[in-house]
């Protein structure tokens, strides 16, 4: 079972090589999410620096009848990532990991500054802005997610009329 899913992977990666499509085609396809979960306003802001780690934020909505559980997060291009939430230790601003993440049924939780975000680790040259990558959320038991997000240059947060 696991070769398969393996090299269903690998396929993946082969064919995602393969897109020829603008940049703005691609950052409206539909997120592979599993039913009832929902994705949206995804972007990365990238360091300050080249090499030092990029931020991820988007909403995503539980619209399923079930809390889901997020595990683990991946960003294509970036050597590792992980879901990070800011607060305070000794009223100073701390960056905390999380190892898991509930998103209750019916409600929708926003990652975005000063909240929660995924932290990309270590993020490839072809990570630029005004490009696009996709995210994959890994759930409690093993469902996924996978959504585009469109890529900004430090300090360049998008204005989205919501």
């Amino acid at each position: 079972m696991k070769s398969k899913q393996i090299w269903a992977m690998v396929a993946a990666l082969g064919l995602a090589g393969c897109n020829t499509g603008t940049t703005e085609e691609a950052v409206t396809e539909a997120p592979a999410c599993i039913p009832g979960i929902e994705v949206t306003g995804g972007w990365m802001a990238m360091g300050a620096i080249p090499g030092d780690p990029a931020a991820v934020y988007f909403s995503i909505a539980n619209n399923d009848s079930t809390n889901h559980m997020i595990r683990a997060a991946a960003v294509d291009g970036a050597a590792s990532a992980m879901i990070h939430q800011m607060g305070t230790w000794s009223l100073q601003p701390s960056m905390d990991e999380v190892m898991q993440l509930d998103i209750p049924a019916g409600e929708t939780l926003v990652f975005e500054p000063g909240t929660y975000h995924v932290m990309a680790m270590e993020p490839g040259e072809q990570l630029a802005p005004g490009g696009q990558t996709h995210v994959t959320l890994t759930f409690v038991g093993g469902d996924t997610c996978t959504f585009p997000v469109e890529i900004h240059a430090a300090g360049d947060e998008p204005h989205h009329a919501e």
